[in-house]
């Protein structure tokens, strides 16, 4: 296999020899977007567990772990976004790294051309669906010791070869899942956030739909099987159970299990199937079939569950809309309504940062929020509006045609 995998295997095989350089598929013959080296330099708010020294990256606690994660540490750096002087699909990685045994070092990447949306988290060698001309790293360290890996470079290199690039359909995939409880309020989650009290974001058994720190560049629709209510909520955490299961996806494109049914969680197949010895990626005994975990505020407020138990999941960043628009509030999720009245009946909740596809628009009952006064309403979802004035969307104005 190429990318990830090849960077992760190769580290393995040359572990005696300390130092290592290991290649992430090198570029063919076509067309390249110039080569750059990741900035190793500095670590910020967005990065999550990892120290820069001298100009080397490594693991800042070997010990700590993911709020989800139930063993094993990890930490990742997250790059600057770099405009690219052409178009790119594929963008390679050269890692010079020190991996004492039981480490590992990943590179992924994401892309997106102008203001659009963002690819999801690629690794590093493997075609992106479609051509980008802005992307983005993400190099994470790994470790199940107390050893940490040490990166000392990390050479990309973008390149365009000719494919068919994949068009977003216009409706989002949506699968029944079956939900579970996070709690874990005060612990840390994948991309850096501290859990607070009735929080509103989800986990996903994959990186490759991790949102930033502070972002909800992949954010999911989580409703009653019923459609009484639902949550629109952030993608914050990787879990429950696996981390490499992005089940959503086709065999084409999914990182592990291919041979499952999309819309199938590894650990819905284990539990009930006894698939893969009836254990989790990480080896451990699937106790319950969970393909999403969901914070305590999503779990009761938001979607108004009283146990754990089937929902369905709305993946947005899987489909097309005419626009979209990020929530942004003083921290509390924002009422979404069945109209464009503050006395329509309440249908759930958007939490602050989740990224909501925008269908199109009515004139309702004016609100003073975030963004202001006015009276447009942004329809959301099928019977689901919330107030622009708590939508950023670039305009003041309609960025949706009319309903």
């Amino acid at each position: 296999m190429v990318g990830n995998v090849t960077v992760r295997r190769t580290v393995a095989a040359l572990l005696a020899a300390g130092a290592v350089t290991a290649v992430a598929t090198p570029v063919s013959a076509a067309e390249t977007a110039g080569a750059w080296r990741a900035d190793l330099s500095s670590v910020d708010s967005d990065d999550v567990n990892v120290a820069a020294t001298s100009g080397t990256l490594t693991l800042r606690d070997a010990a700590w772990r993911p709020a989800d994660r139930a063993a094993g540490s990890e930490g990742y750096l997250l790059s600057a976004e770099r405009r690219l002087p052409a178009p790119v699909n594929r963008v390679a990685a050269e890692i010079s790294a020190d991996a004492p045994q039981g480490t590992s070092v990943d590179v992924d990447v994401r892309g997106r051309s102008g203001t659009g949306d963002w690819t999801e988290w690629t690794p590093a060698g493997t075609a992106l669906p479609r051509a980008v001309s802005v992307v983005q790293t993400r190099i994470t360290l790994s470790s199940t010791t107390a050893a940490r890996p040490t990166v000392r470079d990390v050479e990309l290199t973008g390149s365009l070869s000719p494919q068919a690039n994949a068009i977003a359909a216009a409706t989002p995939l949506t699968y029944t899942i079956y939900a579970t409880r996070e709690g874990l309020t005060g612990h840390t989650t994948a991309n850096g956030h501290v859990i607070a009290s009735n929080d509103h974001f989800v986990a996903l058994p994959s990186g490759k739909a991790l949102s930033p720190k502070g972002t909800g560049n992949y954010t999911v629709r989580v409703c009653k099987t019923d459609n009484s209510r639902c949550e629109y909520a952030p993608v914050w955490d990787v879990g429950p159970w696996n981390t490499k299961d992005d089940y959503w996806n086709p065999s084409s494109v999914r990182a592990e299990y291919k041979d499952l049914p999309q819309g199938q969680p590894e650990a819905y197949a284990a539990y009930h199937n006894g698939y893969n010895g009836g254990r989790d990626d990480l080896g451990y005994k699937v106790g319950n079939p969970a393909g999403i975990d969901l914070a305590d505020g999503t779990f009761s407020s938001g979607v108004g569950l009283g146990d754990n138990g089937n929902v369905k999941v709305t993946y947005l960043w899987t489909g097309s809309a005419a626009a979209t628009g990020l929530v942004q509030t003083a921290g509390d999720p924002v009422n979404v309504r069945s109209g464009a009245h503050t006395s329509s009946p309440v249908k759930g909740l958007a939490a602050n940062y989740a990224k909501v596809n925008i269908e199109c628009y009515v004139n309702g009952d004016s609100v003073t929020g975030k963004f202001g006064t006015s009276k447009i309403w942004d329809r959301i979802g099928s019977g689901h509006y919330i107030s622009d004035t708590y939508v950023k969307t670039g305009s003041n104005g309609p960025v949706a045609p009319l309903c």
